[in-house]
């Protein structure tokens, strides 16, 4: 064939349904395993767009560059591109390199849903109709920049997300890692086109688990669910009869049980009601009560729900989130120490009340230094709130807590009329000094960031035996803050458990740097995996994921039932 690019090229084998030659068929690829749908019609369009025939030379080439150049004008995303290779075309070629870029791409987008995103956002069977259609050099230029434009979309999806978090949920605080489209586009022309699209998904371990866990749970759907919803009964070891049986049917769908034809709640059943717990969050006790029993009453289809979301919080941290860094999952109401993939440490926590102006908010930040013998300088929206009408009732309410001006002096309580003070006009701060009732407990970690939240000790021990622990004012308390501490400590201390100790004792406030700063990532993950790859679900305790399905939903996204 005449070595000229798309310009030049026509489509007489569509018009005249005449067989191809051989020598440009499109070049062969490798296709992942689950793209079978779209195959006849993608092959057909490569070898389609492979047979264009040279006409009128150098005049098309100069019409279709001409046509790219008006179809870019203005668009400051893809002009620039399209200059730098003097409008030439990207997709609709008949060279190896174009054949080879389209069929990458139609591939991709084809193949859409294994990241749970939506084909008929990027429609490309509609795609291939109007590349099909073209005849003009126009109508080709308008289809190149078209393409480039669904490609940098698709990109933008699968590399960083299909929503804006902040915009879904006010209290996501995530600066998404977006892309530059010109520097993504630079990057595919350079790259072999096949592994460059494969590579654009987050490279994370957890991103290629929930990837098979999606397709796990789309199999069980089409196989029909997990069976029936088990009944009000209360079902524990010992028990028999039709309840422990639907338990059982459920629990073997569900992948926590070997088949098995037993009808007693024996031990094998308790264990999997365990196994059952432990993955859900829920206090493992082997009892199937009204807690557990709702868990397990959850479709298919919901737990596919909380997949899909998970997939695209995990494009939206698509990021390099350090060799060493703290993870904070708010529903899982735990804090981690991640070393190279792994975990080296786990606690408890507790996180911000349910209440729309306590939840905490999800952001990453780093982590700079912690504070032994902390005092509390407590929140201006907790000091109007909360302190200043007990205080109006009784001026020695809260007693533990000081009263300071501006200079951070303390101040009689009994030289305030705090019956003449609002919200807006108190002029007072209050601070409570270090002890072990402070709020604080006995040490904090701090990520200086706007929102004013950080992880900290607490005196209140109690609440870290509860299943659901949400009652902060933002914070997030540790269960073992000393042995958080002690893991932070030990990349720099030799000591690190008598470093701390010794700080400690002096009941001084003290500052204790962190020489190398440890990021960390407030996330909310509803779905996770585990590093066996099992997974894993928590209840939506913002509903903040029920939010993001909603927008996934809009832009197209749904889950894909089995034919009645």
């Amino acid at each position: 064939m005449a070595g000229q690019n798309t310009g030049a090229y026509v489509f007489p084998e569509v018009l005249s349904g005449s067989v191809p030659n051989p020598r440009c068929l499109m070049l062969p690829l490798s296709r992942p395993p689950f793209m079978t749908h779209l195959r006849h019609l993608i092959l057909p369009i490569g070898i389609v767009l492979g047979v264009m025939q040279p006409v009128a030379g150098q005049a098309q080439v100069s019409v279709f560059r001409q046509a790219v150049a008006e179809s870019v004008a203005g668009q400051s995303d893809l002009a620039p591109s399209y200059r730098a290779r003097g409008f030439t075309g990207i997709w609709t070629g008949a060279d190896a390199a174009a054949i080879a870029r389209r069929n990458a791409l139609l591939t991709a987008l084809a193949d859409a849903d294994a990241h749970g995103l939506p084909v008929s956002r990027y429609d490309p069977e509609g795609l291939i109709r109007k590349l099909r259609a073209a005849r003009s050099a126009e109508d080709r230029a308008a289809m190149d920049v078209e393409l480039t434009r669904v490609f940098l979309r698709y990109a933008r999806d699968v590399q960083s997300g299909m929503l804006e978090p902040g915009r879904v949920v006010g209290l996501i605080r995530r600066e998404v890692p977006l892309r530059d489209p010109a520097e993504t586009l630079a990057s595919f022309l350079e790259a072999d086109p096949v592994a460059f699209l494969r590579g654009l998904a987050p490279a994370s371990p957890e991103y290629g688990r929930l990837m098979r866990a999606r397709a796990e749970l789309q199999r069980a759907l089409d196989a029909g669910g997990w069976g029936a919803r088990l009944s009000e009964a209360k079902i524990e070891a010992g028990d028999s009869g039709a309840d422990v049986v639907a338990l059982r049917d459920r629990l073997i769908a569900m992948g926590h049980l070997a088949p098995t034809s037993s009808a007693v709640m024996g031990e094998a059943l308790v264990a999997a009601v365990r196994d059952f717990q432990s993955r859900n969050g829920l206090m493992v006790d082997g009892v199937v009560g009204p807690g557990t029993r709702a868990e397990l009453n959850r479709s298919v289809e919901e737990r596919l729900q909380s997949v899909l979301v998970a997939m695209e919080r995990e494009r939206w941290t698509n990021m390099d989130r350090g060799d060493r860094h703290v993870l904070v999952n708010l529903t899982d109401f735990s804090a981690t120490i991640i070393d190279d993939g792994r975990e080296t440490f786990r606690t408890a926590s507790v996180i911000g009340a349910e209440v729309p102006d306590r939840q905490t908010p999800e952001f990453s930040d780093v982590m700079e230094y912690m504070v032994i013998n902390p005092s509390w300088y407590v929140p201006r929206s907790i000091v109007v709130g909360e302190y200043l009408p007990q205080l109006k009732r009784n001026r020695h309410a809260a007693s533990q807590i000081l009263i300071t001006d501006r200079s951070g002096r303390e101040i009689s309580r009994n030289s305030i009329d705090f019956s003449s003070y609002n919200e807006r006009n108190f002029p007072f701060s209050m601070r409570q000094p270090p002890s072990n009732s402070n709020a604080l407990g006995l040490v904090k970690f701090l990520f200086p960031n706007r929102y004013n939240i950080y992880l900290h000790d607490t005196p209140a021990k109690s609440l870290f035996g509860r299943e659901r622990r949400a009652f902060s004012h933002g914070c997030v308390r540790l269960s073992e803050p000393f042995d958080f501490a002690y893991a932070l400590l030990a990349a720099q201390e030799e000591d690190p458990v008598g470093f701390f100790q010794s700080r400690l004792a002096t009941g001084r406030e003290t500052r204790v740097n962190l020489e190398a700063p440890v990021p960390v990532h407030l996330i909310y993950r509803t779905a996770f995996t585990d590093e066996e790859g099992r997974l894993h679900f928590r209840r939506d305790v913002y509903e903040r994921d029920a939010a993001i399905w909603a927008a996934l939903a809009r832009e197209g996204v749904a889950i894909s039932r089995p034919a009645s």
